[in-house]
């Protein structure tokens, strides 16, 4: 729990510190852009060969060594002189991460029987989101009230936390098996995952026509499709194709990847309504997203109980219906709504949240075999960034049409006009400073129009869930031709 919170903390806090670095670093917009594409390119590229990697050297080791990485890349971010050495700290932060988050859910099959796992991965997707709401109540109050290091610099203590948890809580495993490293196979899919990824985060910024990034997008799809070729050639593959004839596995981690696309409906959106259309700062917009944690650990709770008396596809169709009519119901949030009614949703959207996604993510991870737990952890995670970044870009990218389209109407001199049409954020800059409350209010309306349309499609996306739990979804969650023997027995006999 410690090691994902720690992760999920960095990837919220970095936004918030972004205008502090632009001035403190002196970094062009290429270089603030860069800032978050470095991690999360190499995040997407060491996925699947760090869970590998667990899985042949021990997952106890591979964990312990990235998070001392982490910690000493997270110190190296904030003492960074230049733009371009915290480019290269932002990396390396990647690669700790990218290396950590396969291993700390790979593990859990081989330390929790079947029983016992969809809590233990309730906890675990409940220690993640948990990050969401504190990074920006952290950040704000770190860059609020003192230097812009520290928020980098809190990394380190929770890193140490989860060390001694690791060290004194984890036992070794790895796999009885030392197969041949695929080095063709990790080239493969780290370039592929990294290039379509690259692809995606392009289309968000300079839009879906943009000749690099289809390009980019489609290169990474090719080259992820001859890894797939290679390994269906190679004897001893990275990854074992074999895995998705497991309907637990293939679609746990589809309709796990779906809840990761369309709460980005939320998480890109609802920070901007609170700061820009409410008023508030981060802290405050920190503060009023906790409520989908409490909806996230309640739900959490109730989809365990709820999966094993009712099983899997149920459970996991129970909570897209909840996620899907509460970000419809946002979809309706006006100028003149408040609070309560915000709440009210945000609390739903977690609920929906904690029953569908450990779910989802339990009926995949058990078709994982012991022996290759985090490689297989890897691909699932893997799937799950891109489907989160295809949501960020595919959702922020009709939240602001829909809001230059509404506020197009408004007439303003020409360069004034692009300025304000650019973000919510500078159109409210806009309006401020020319002191014109209409234009403030026809700015925040344009959000809000936009706001409604992402979170529409993000409510869509969420309903398709239902059906293809119900259809595709075992209803254990997992399938015996896939629990071979290696998957029962202990951490101690698996460990060298």
């Amino acid at each position: 729990m410690p090691v994902a919170l720690a992760l999920n903390i960095d990837a919220t806090v970095l936004s918030l510190a972004i205008p502090t670095l632009s001035g403190a670093l002196h970094a062009s917009t290429a270089e603030l852009q860069w800032f978050v594409a470095g991690y999360t390119l190499v995040f997407a590229a060491v996925m699947v060969p760090g869970g590998m990697l667990g899985d042949r050297y021990g997952r106890k080791k591979l964990l312990l060594a990235a998070l001392v990485l982490f910690g000493a890349a997270s110190a190296a971010c904030a003492y960074a002189p230049s733009a371009g050495a915290f480019i290269g700290a932002r990396s390396l932060l990647g690669v700790a991460a990218g290396v950590a988050t396969p291993l700390t859910v790979g593990v859990l099959p081989v330390l929790f029987p079947e029983r016992e796992r969809g809590r233990a991965v309730a906890i675990v997707m409940s220690a993640t989101m948990l990050g969401f709401p504190i990074g920006p109540i952290l950040g704000g109050w770190l860059l609020s009230n003192f230097w812009w290091g520290w928020v980098f610099l809190i990394n380190v203590p929770i890193v140490a936390v989860a060390l001694a948890a690791v060290w004194f809580l984890l036992p070794e495993s790895r796999s009885s098996e030392r197969s041949k490293l695929d080095g063709a196979g990790i080239a493969l899919a780290s370039a592929g995952l990294a290039t379509l990824v690259y692809g995606v985060i392009q289309a968000g910024q300079n839009g879906w026509s943009n000749g690099a990034a289809i390009g980019e997008m489609l290169a990474g799809a090719v080259v992820l499709f001859v890894f797939g070729l290679w390994e269906r050639r190679v004897a001893e593959p990275l990854l074992d194709l074999g895995l998705f004839r497991s309907a637990g596995f293939t679609w746990g981690t589809i309709l796990g990847t779906t809840v990761s696309f369309a709460l980005f409906g939320l998480l890109f959106a609802v920070p901007q309504y609170f700061q820009d259309v409410v008023g508030v700062n981060a802290m405050g917009s920190g503060l009023r997203l906790l409520p989908m944690m409490g909806g996230l650990i309640v739900g959490a709770g109730l989809g365990d109980a709820l999966a094993r008396r009712l099983g899997a596809k149920l459970t996991v169709a129970l909570g897209f219906a909840v996620l899907a009519g509460a970000l419809a119901a946002g979809s309706r949030t006006g100028l003149g709504s408040g609070y309560g009614f915000a709440a009210a949703w945000i609390a739903l959207i977690g609920f929906g949240t904690g029953l569908s996604m450990p779910t989802a993510m339990n009926a995949a991870l058990g078709a994982l075999s012991a022996e290759r737990s985090g490689v297989g952890s890897g691909a699932i995670q893997a799937l799950r960034m891109v489907g989160g970044s295809f949501g960020a870009a595919i959702l922020g990218s009709i939240l602001n049409s829909g809001y230059r389209g509404r506020l197009g109407a408004v007439a303003l001199p020409p360069a004034l006009a692009h300025t304000a049409r650019g973000s919510v954020v500078a159109g409210v800059a806009v309006a401020k400073t020319l002191g014109s409350p209409a234009l403030l209010r026809s700015v925040r309306v344009a959000f809000l129009h936009g706001m409604g349309l992402s979170l529409l499609v993000s409510g869509a996306v969420a309903a398709v869930g239902v059906p293809l739990s119900l259809r595709f979804l075992p209803r254990a969650g997992r399938e015996a031709a896939f629990a071979d023997t290696s998957s029962r027995r202990s951490p101690h006999e698996l460990a060298a």
